[in-house]
């Protein structure tokens, strides 16, 4: 094995197993908030299914890639590469859908009562879990196209139109099918990405107006802290800026496979690391908002000293 893919392998390797433990560790802590008596907000939810779709993205992309790199080129059959593929597309559209439904409803949280959105404050929460439904559909019947254009490296169909994925096998450039396909399944990602721009956008300025009204009341030695909606959105700010810089990596070079017939190895494999790099950073982005809420629960529990008190935090 030559010492580049060792290094790749490792790298994989490394990515692979510190993602899969943050998104365990935040889901974990999801679940003791729960069973413990804590209220989770609204955003929660959200939350759970990016978490979700993180675990999806790295397991059908990060392992797959760990093994391909190692040494391991030919595990994968027919049917095992369709649904690794399938698996990650799904995955990665729901991780695109779920942390922009997080941004936009984040600037209804903060948005001003006065605001065009106040109508929405008390009616969004009530439409999120059905928006994350249509979400899961959208992408779980947009990527079937995946599974016509994947295949195993032991299957000897149409073997001089194939193009090398590493450990699978894809079918080579078609215009009719390029033009067909990517249009389709890139135009809810490109409408998601620059819906998440607006809402960061607008955040900021939400944050700034906010900042320059309250300006006075810091003057007069009251806590300087900033407020768990404001905390909660510049996290929020720092999910979706590193969402949005991996994202536009991952197209580049998956652009870049799409119309090369023959792609080389060290650009799948560093299209596979990028592609797997929000879903592995992601938990830890938001493990500093929720161990906030872990604390502020648990204190308020311990004040009441009634196992039936909640707190919606």
């Amino acid at each position: 094995m030559a010492s580049r893919d060792l290094a790749i392998g490792v790298v994989c390797l490394s990515q692979t197993v510190v993602g899969l433990l943050g998104n365990f560790s935040l889901l974990c802590h999801y679940l003791f908030l729960y069973f413990t008596g804590c209220r989770l907000r609204s955003t929660d939810l959200i939350v759970e299914h990016l978490i979700v779709a993180n675990f999806l993205s790295l397991l059908s992309k990060g392992v797959p890639q760990t093994m391909a790199a190692l040494g391991l080129i030919h595990f994968l059959n027919d049917i095992g590469c369709k649904l690794v593929f399938y698996v990650h597309r799904v995955g990665r559209g729901v991780s695109i859908n779920t942390t922009c439904l997080l941004s936009v409803f984040q600037v209804i949280t903060i948005s001003p009562r006065n605001s065009r959105w106040a109508e929405l404050k008390e009616k969004a929460p009530k439409y999120i879990g059905f928006s994350i439904f249509l979400c899961w559909i959208l992408h779980m019947m947009l990527n079937i196209v995946v599974l016509l254009y994947v295949t195993g490296k032991w299957s000897n169909t149409n073997i001089t139109m194939k193009k090398d994925l590493g450990y699978c096998s894809g079918e080579g450039n078609n215009e009719i099918s390029v033009s067909l396909c990517v249009p389709m399944l890139s135009i809810p990602d490109v409408f998601c990405v620059g819906l998440m721009l607006w809402a960061s956008g607008s955040m900021v300025f939400i944050l700034f107006r906010h900042k320059q009204q309250v300006q006075h009341i810091r003057k007069n030695h009251l806590s300087p802290r900033s407020s768990p909606e404001s905390r909660a959105t510049h996290s929020i700010l720092v999910l979706v800026s590193t969402f949005v810089s991996s994202y536009i990596l991952s197209c580049l070079f998956q652009v870049c496979i799409v119309l090369s017939d023959n792609p080389g190895i060290l650009l799948v494999n560093t299209s596979a690391l990028i592609s797997v790099c929000f879903p592995t950073v992601c938990p830890f982005i938001l493990m500093s908002r929720v161990s906030r809420e872990h604390r502020l629960c648990f204190a308020w529990i311990k004040i009441t000293k009634s196992p039936k008190s909640i707190i919606n935090v």
